[in-house]
Parts: structure tokens; sequence; C-alpha cells
């Protein structure tokens, strides 16, 4: 049986996109609290009854929203362009050489604007 388990994060942070005009409203630094989903796709363990447990994806996720928890992502190496775009790149360069099965980075800035990012298989 193969299935895809989803776990959800949140976290608070500030940015600017200094890409953009400086009439543009994100051009000036503003907060956010992003909604971050961790998507992971894989067979079902026949024994256990489960793809992964919950806790092996805290285990990797939890690192990462402490790095961005209450920061201005800009300060933070790798993000000095912030777009969730670019945000959901950088969370995927690190968890997906480490957390297998990885199929999907969700990051949603406001509760109607989002990036879904789908790389390569991971492991």
């Amino acid at each position: 049986m193969r299935c895809v388990i989803e776990r959800d994060y949140e976290f608070e942070a500030a940015h600017r996109l200094p890409q953009v005009p400086p009439e543009h409203k994100c051009y000036r630094v503003h907060g956010h609290s992003y909604k971050l989903v961790v998507r992971v796709e894989g067979e079902v363990d026949p024994e256990t009854g489960w793809l992964m447990d919950f806790a092996e994806i805290d285990d990797h996720v939890a690192p990462l929203v402490a790095e961005l928890d209450h920061k201005h992502l800009n300060d933070v190496p790798g993000l000095e362009n912030p777009t969730c775009e670019l945000l959901c790149g950088w969370v995927w360069e690190r968890l997906s050489p480490r957390l297998f099965g990885l199929t999907e980075i969700e990051i949603a800035e406001t509760r109607d604007a989002r990036c879904i990012y789908r790389g390569p298989p991971a492991g």
C-alpha cells in the first residue's frame, strides 16, 4: 500500500524582498505567520502499519523551524532574498538528503498565499 503522510509546522518570521522596486510593499520589512507542510510518500510497512513515525519527521524538521522562527529571514545564510519560492527550496535542500521519501514542501505566508515545491525524489 502506497500513501502520502504530511506534517504541519508553524513559525513567525520577518523579511523583506530586496529585489523588488523600493515602492513595492514587500520591499519594506514585514512579518508573516508561516505554515510549513512536509509531505513524505512511500510504501506502508506491513509490520508497523505506517509509512514513517511522525516523530521521525519532527526530528528532521524541528531544527530548521528553530533556525527560522522569530528571525529576520534575510539574515539567515542562503535566504538573502527570502521569497516564498526560495524559502521552499532552502527547506528542501536541507531536508531531502536526510528525510527519505520527501516529495513536497509547502510554505504559506498567509492563509491564501503559498508555494509548493516538488523536488527530485529523496533518498
